[in-house]
């Protein structure tokens, strides 16, 4: 990862805007095992970060990936938490962000998708757009995020590559646009053909995908590529690169970066196919740092509300939030790292900030770029670059740090739990390491904690997307902090948080279903748990006097 003396003197003599505008910040989203982490993996190799690749499912050379560096996660074969791998590739400074695929881990992917330009998404071809793939689409839809489409697994047997890009547009509601075209599926798949450049990439397999694939290339009536492929190939071939020429999208570069079209790679992760085209297709295409909204709000020490505007990334002044809180990366120190998007301005080491929450100024002495677990100590950085500060406890998610107090970012999203659990110490012994473990994972976000009503003694109620989340907490709780630690499922689907009512002094005096509690929340806000959604209207139908949000009061806006 060292550079060359002579790009260390290039990138001093750069301005301000071409650091900038070299930043490309992205993630990479996808249904459960769709190649997402695989993907990564070989964004690494051709993109010259790691010289072996590891893939997820391979076992009998368990080289853990970059991006999975959590035991829980070598042993699941499964992402349970979002990583950061910065690299320059082709006079780009990249920061991917790998995220978790399972459902269960989608308030982590949520929180990332904060802190990006762009995603790419991966798409199993045989498979088309699943579950999972429609949620985080809709995320990114949401904040304009641009989306580029890698469809995965062409060396296996696939849907028709046509109905793939219907499905784009029926199922996402979103144009698409074909850069490389498949030459055959499954047994017959044998390369891509670059609509740009009107050539045919054609692929040779490498042992497990670890190295980079020898590619040759020639044009489409090249006897080489005529004898790669059998006759029915061939003419399928021709009859859908003419269709696509005639009634297909145009590429449009401006509908890409407005998140209206997305352009369509095709290739096998897995085996090296397509990697180079799209990951260079993509770092060409793809969005530079973008200007952030800062919100109106109250700041402590400032005597009115800051004015909503929108900040350029070119502001002189530093600014940036945190959007993610990782303990225990390093075994050995046991420290937590605050991972930091930069919005404006220039991050430099030892440089004076505003925690705004707090109103407090803070030194920003111990500061790294990320490689998975890996890290070194960035002196410098700027907009778009994702930053690890270490030392701070009092860094939350969502906290914006900065060198203007007019600047404050409300870029997390809250969403409502949908599982519940009571979690308690069976072991006295342990109770210090058991309290500091799991205080250290509420501030991480891996779960919400709530305060309720009866609750059994010593036992704190934890919520979450999914039930996946309560069992990286025991993991952690045991593997980092050697505390044991007993779960009871509690009985509640649904979260509500209700607003100040004369009533709520006696809840018993309300008319509620069986089986409804209340309770409140870590900022003493008063909740609502329900069993289901019958008692959950019930309680509305009695109570109208009563108002419920799915946030926290002072989240929900108009």
């Amino acid at each position: 990862m060292r550079r060359a003396p002579l790009i260390t003197l290039a990138r001093f003599l750069m301005s301000p805007a071409a650091e900038i505008a070299r930043r490309r910040t992205f993630a990479i989203i996808s249904h459960p095992d769709a190649g997402k982490t695989t993907l990564t993996e070989k964004f690494l190799l051709y993109g010259n970060a790691i010289h072996l690749a590891g893939a997820v499912k391979d076992r009998k050379n368990a080289r853990a990936t970059a991006s999975d560096w959590m035991e829980l996660e070598k042993q699941r074969g499964i992402s349970v938490s979002s990583t950061v791998l910065q690299f320059d590739y082709a006079g780009c400074a990249v920061n991917l962000l790998d995220t978790p695929g399972h459902k269960d881990f989608s308030e982590d992917t949520y929180r990332v998708l904060t802190a990006v330009d762009a995603a790419l998404m991966v798409i199993d071809a045989a498979k088309g757009v699943e579950t999972q793939t429609r949620k985080l689409f809709e995320v990114c839809r949401r904040r304009g995020v641009p989306i580029f489409t890698f469809m995965n697994k062409c060396d296996r047997p696939t849907l028709n590559p046509i109905a793939l890009l219907d499905e784009l547009e029926s199922v996402l509601g979103l144009q698409s646009s074909p850069v490389v075209w498949p030459l055959g599926n499954g047994p017959s798949f044998r390369g891509v053909f670059d609509r740009r450049t009107r050539e045919v990439h054609l692929f040779e397999r490498v042992p497990g995908g670890k190295f980079q694939a020898p590619v040759s290339v020639a044009s489409l009536e090249d006897p080489v590529v005529r004898a790669k492929l059998d006759d029915d190939t061939f003419a399928q071939v021709q009859e859908q690169l003419e269709m696509l020429d005639g009634a297909g999208h145009p590429f449009d570069l401006d509908a890409i970066r407005c998140g209206q079209q997305t352009p369509v790679y095709f290739g096998s992760a897995v085996n090296n196919f397509g990697i180079q085209l799209l990951l260079d297709g993509f770092l060409k295409d793809s969005v530079p740092p973008a200007p952030r909204k800062s919100v109106s709000i109250s700041v402590p020490g400032l005597p009115q509300p800051t004015t909503a505007r929108e900040v350029p990334v070119d502001d002189p002044k530093f600014s940036g939030f945190i959007f993610k809180i990782q303990a225990n990366m390093d075994a050995k120190h046991r420290d937590r790292i605050a991972f930091l998007r930069v919005c404006s301005g220039k991050f430099e080491r030892d440089m004076v900030v505003t925690h705004q929450r707090t109103g407090k100024q803070v030194r920003l002495s111990s500061s790294h770029k990320l490689f998975g677990r890996d890290r070194e100590t960035v002196d410098e950085a700027w907009p778009g670059d994702v930053i690890g500060l270490v030392g701070h406890s009092e860094f939350g998610i969502g906290d914006t740090l900065t060198t203007d107090r007019s600047i404050v970012y409300d870029e997390i999203p809250r969403f409502p739990s949908e599982v519940f659990a009571y979690i308690s110490n069976p072991n006295t012994g342990d109770a210090k390491k058991y309290r500091a473990g799991l205080e250290q994972l509420l501030q991480e976000g891996v779960v919400q904690s709530f305060n309720a009503r009866n609750a059994p003694p010593g036992a704190t109620l934890l919520a979450a997307v999914g039930p996946l989340q309560f069992e990286v907490v025991q993991w952690r709780l045991k593997s980092e902090y050697n505390a044991e630690s007993r779960l009871e499922t509690a009985p509640w689907t649904l979260l509500k948080w209700i607003e100040p009512h004369p009533a709520l002094a006696n809840p018993s005096s309300l008319i509620v279903a069986q089986g409804v509690s209340f309770g409140t929340d870590k900022f003493d806000n008063p909740i609502v748990l329900f069993p289901n959604d019958w008692t959950l209207r019930y309680f509305i139908e009695k109570n109208p006097e009563l108002k419920l949000h799915d946030l926290p009061i002072e989240q929900v806006r108009d």
